[in-house]
């Protein structure tokens, strides 16, 4: 009885080790967990909300900037970076015109978020923004010197 067991479970073990469990998305996107994440912590769309009491890692998105009017054509495409504390803030870095403009992002509710940074020779800037996905948004930046761009956040 004992081995009749014993290759019972055997061949159950045998038969489920060739199985992979995948996480997609409902857009088919692959999921990968950072090391110390439990599979489920992250919802689809990258956000950490399915569970409370799962741990709030930040996600560091590019920031492309275009320019909207003839004041911004001159410095051209502005790349810089925002990073998603995914506690509503995140930290602003943008490279304008040989200067490193550092500031915050504070989204007020529903993804919509204003983000203001300044750079040491007095360089201001202010945005508005819209979060479509905790990964991905756009939205509108004005400069000290009249520059306006139109910003993509995220890839």
């Amino acid at each position: 009885m004992n081995r009749l067991i014993a290759t019972a479970v055997s061949a159950a073990s045998l038969a489920l080790s060739a199985c992979v469990a995948v996480p997609v998305g409902p857009d088919g996107q692959l999921y990968v967990y950072p090391p110390g994440v439990p599979p489920g912590a992250i919802a689809p769309g990258g956000s950490m909300y399915a569970d409370p009491r799962s741990p709030q890692l930040p996600v560091t998105l590019p920031a492309r900037l275009y320019p909207a009017n003839e004041a911004a054509t001159q410095s051209g495409i502005v790349a810089g970076s925002v990073t998603n504390m995914m506690n509503g803030k995140g930290r602003f870095q943008i490279h304008y015109l040989g200067e490193i403009l550092t500031g915050e992002a504070t989204r007020a509710g529903e993804g919509r978020g204003v983000a203001s940074a300044y750079g040491a020779s007095g360089t201001r800037m202010s945005c508005e923004y819209q979060m479509n996905t905790p990964r991905q948004g756009i939205g509108t930046c004005s400069f000290s010197n009249g520059a306006q761009y139109r910003v993509h956040i995220g890839a």
